[in-house]
């Protein structure tokens, strides 16, 4: 499965890659504002690329309701941040918005990837990324970002999710943006009850077999607290487990909060992935062997 991200070509069979959350938010659902002072956020990044990140994603409104953010206001906080990252580091950068207007100033900043949790809702996103060169993110949301949705319903989850995120795969190709650059995302929490995303992170690789790469969002979410009783500073460890099961269901890119326990979530499953593979009736066991980190070919 490859992956493309401006010009750098990622083959995911050799390992889940790993994006670094970085939040240009005061109120961030996870850190609340912590990395809101620019240098804070900088440092921030700094320590994610040097924990192994293979993506940085900015985002400058959070997901789930509060104080609005207009478009300009949005710009400001996430186009300087991505320039910024653009001149320190050597790392694909996405921009995490539902915002044509916002995705193709940070593309010309130097984003390679618009992670758009709205569906593709604003109609010039996907001809902002194809103009651009960009890839996307074509996440599944039942009504729309920042709006509460406390009592979903749906006659089939797994088939409604899987049929909406192939009709946006579809926009994308209609759009000129080939299967490699374009990424699905089932939408964890958006418009699901705890159960439910559970249920879809367990049925990750019915969303892999549509053969796109697929994006895991679960770092710290709301579903995983309910899964284990967890409070927000407590779900490390339900983090990491889920990152594991979404690997194994074939999820390409891990995106996490904890980039360093992701990174090890990654190598792991894909040196597994690589002895069961290897393993023949009556042959020795392969001797260790180190992981290279992820390879752009």
């Amino acid at each position: 499965m490859l992956l493309e991200l401006g010009e750098r070509r990622f083959d995911l069979a050799e390992r889940p890659l790993v994006m670094g959350i970085l939040n240009r938010t005061p109120d961030s659902f996870f850190d609340a504002g912590a990395y809101w002072d620019f240098d804070d956020f900088l440092a921030k990044a700094e320590q994610l690329r040097a924990d192994g990140a293979d993506i940085l994603d900015v985002g400058g409104v959070k997901a789930g309701p509060g104080e609005e953010v207009s478009a300009g206001e949005e710009a400001e906080r996430v186009v300087p941040a991505v320039a910024a990252l653009a001149a320190r580091f050597d790392v694909p950068l996405s921009v995490d918005t539902w915002r044509a207007a916002v995705a193709e100033e940070a593309y010309a900043a130097g984003a390679v990837l618009g992670n758009d949790i709205s569906g593709f809702a604003d109609p010039d996103y996907l001809p902002a990324a194809a103009d651009s060169g960009a890839s996307v993110v074509a996440c599944h949301v039942r009504l729309t970002p920042r709006y509460a949705d406390p009592e979903p319903v749906y006659g089939d989850l797994l088939g409604e999710v899987r049929d909406y995120l192939a009709e946006r795969a579809s926009w994308a190709a209609f759009a000129g943006l080939g299967r490699s650059r374009v990424l699905l995302d089932a939408g964890l929490d958006l418009g699901k009850t705890p159960a439910m995303s559970a249920e879809l992170l367990r049925r990750s690789d019915h969303l892999a077999a549509l053969g796109y790469p697929v994006l895991l969002s679960a770092s710290n979410k709301g579903f995983l607290g309910w899964l284990c009783g967890a409070e927000l500073g407590d779900r490390a460890a339900a983090s990491t487990a889920a990152h594991a099961l979404g690997a194994f269901g074939g999820c390409g890119v891990i995106r996490a909060h904890d980039v360093r326990a992701a990174r090890r979530v990654a190598h792991v499953t894909a040196e597994l992935r690589r002895r069961c593979a290897a393993v023949q009736p009556g042959a020795p066991s392969a001797a260790p062997a180190e992981v290279a980190a992820g390879t752009a070919l």
